[in-house]
């Protein structure tokens, strides 16, 4: 399989009007207030007009979505009514936000979209596909469920998009992402983007593409995050983790603030303590229903909460102009969870600041996340709580065994132990052991 790879060096087009773009979508773009494109918009959306299958690897908050989206709507046949391109993603936040920016960007136009997730009114969404669109943006699980109701037809689809690739094809996602696959005609496009692409996930993508163009504009060497964020770390006792966190927020004064944890409990309580202190704060995971994640994220971009404690559930997809700060109070167990949480802030060419609060424990975590993004972090400290010195760890050597036991691991080794002997056995050994040794013999 030949592959074009397009990296940061590669030229770009000169703005949104040399890219081939009609002028319906330059009008739509002019409306939006997007003057000039992004790296990964530049580099992908020529390719992909031109229909070419592309893996864009970008940091996030830099346009992936409109990078594929802008392509996608300028060749729409907004007179056919069925299913023509299918978005996969990983969230009902991030499908809801695709959804959106389409709305913007097919501005004067007869397009339709219909977002299909989980938590939300099935019969609905049957209804919105009966009455017919151009795109279906979806999480997996809801497409098949749909799928088996025979609610929908994927036969006229041309194009396929997997938003956060690496997430898409993940063991969990990978088994529904075939089936689906297999649905869609195979002369279709295939669009593959996501700000985190380990070699794993790249070259089982291949499997997927056709003569892909490979828009890298991270390398394997370089930084996974924007480099206008801020990144920093403080280490802290367990006892005074959450006195750390509501003293850092008083000097800081985030505009909005995101606070992750890892699970859905410790959000809770993490809100709730949050608001004892006089804070606007709400929690946000998967056990609220659709309406409520809604009814917080409307709060939180209107501004009536200046802080949304989150898991993982909104690391990705979750688009809010404005936020400011990113503050890991629990670490991810997966680096790359790092990269999609504190892609948060500093979108689109903003500034951003995230501090990652870190236990003694946890060093080795930091340092794996550091190496993920080929970034240290800065150590920081707050007035009024203690920190102390980041361990540094040493590769471990194995230790020496007393002599006379092979592989024996420290001094007080036992000997290996035998395993049960019959009573036929234990005669012959003693027979052995009664026999005269005889001289000459070495």
């Amino acid at each position: 399989m030949q592959e074009t790879t397009i990296e940061t060096e590669s030229p770009a087009s000169e703005g949104f009007g040399g890219m081939g773009l009609n002028a319906t979508t330059l009008a739509a773009l002019e409306r939006v207030g997007y003057r000039e494109p992004s790296p990964i918009q530049a580099h992908m959306i020529p390719p992909a007009l031109a229909g070419r299958d592309c893996l864009g690897n970008a940091a996030t908050g830099t346009g992936k979505t409109a990078a594929f989206l802008l392509p996608i709507i300028d060749r729409l046949d907004e007179r056919e009514r069925k299913p023509q391109v299918l978005v996969l993603a990983p969230t009902r936040e991030l499908v809801i936000q695709i959804c959106q920016e389409f709305e913007k960007l097919s501005y004067r136009r007869r397009l339709w979209a219909v977002a299909v997730v989980g938590g939300e009114s099935i019969f609905r969404q049957q209804k919105l596909l009966g009455a017919g669109c151009q795109l279906v943006v979806a999480t997996p699980g809801r497409l098949m469920d749909l799928m088996a109701r025979h609610a929908i037809r994927l036969d006229k689809v041309k194009t396929i998009v997997l938003d956060e690739a690496d997430q898409m094809l993940d063991i969990g996602f990978r088994p529904a992402v075939e089936t689906i696959l297999k649905a869609i005609p195979e002369t279709r496009q295939t669009l593959f983007l996501s700000a985190t692409m380990p070699p794993a996930v790249r070259e089982l993508a291949q499997t997927y593409l056709r003569d892909p163009v490979d828009v890298r504009l991270i390398r394997d060497d370089e930084d996974a995050t924007i480099p206008a964020i801020r990144q920093a770390y403080v280490m802290v006792d367990p006892e005074r983790k959450f006195e750390l966190l509501v003293r850092l927020l008083g000097r800081e004064q985030p505009k909005r603030a995101i606070v992750f944890c890892r699970t859905k409990r410790g959000a809770d309580r993490v809100g709730d303590l949050l608001r004892t202190e006089g804070l606007r704060a709400e929690t946000m995971h998967g056990d609220l229903s659709q309406a409520q994640r809604n009814r917080v994220l409307h709060a939180f971009r209107s501004g009536r909460l200046t802080t949304l404690v989150a898991t993982d559930v909104v690391g990705r997809g979750i688009d809010v102009q404005g936020v400011s700060h990113v503050i890991n109070f629990d670490l991810p167990e997966d680096p790359t969870h790092y990269v999609h949480r504190i892609g948060r802030t500093g979108r689109m060419g903003k500034d951003g600041v995230a501090y990652s609060l870190v236990l003694a424990d946890q060093a080795k975590i930091l340092d794996q996340i550091e190496r993920c993004i080929t970034r240290e972090l800065e150590a920081d400290s707050v007035d009024g709580v203690p920190t102390y010195p980041r361990p540094r760890f040493r590769p471990e050597r194995r230790p020496q065994g007393r002599r006379g036991f092979r592989g024996a691991p420290g001094r007080y080794a036992r000997p290996p132990q035998r395993g049960p002997v019959s009573h036929q056995g234990l005669r012959r050994r003693r027979d052995r052991e009664a026999q005269p040794v005889e001289s000459g013999r070495s």
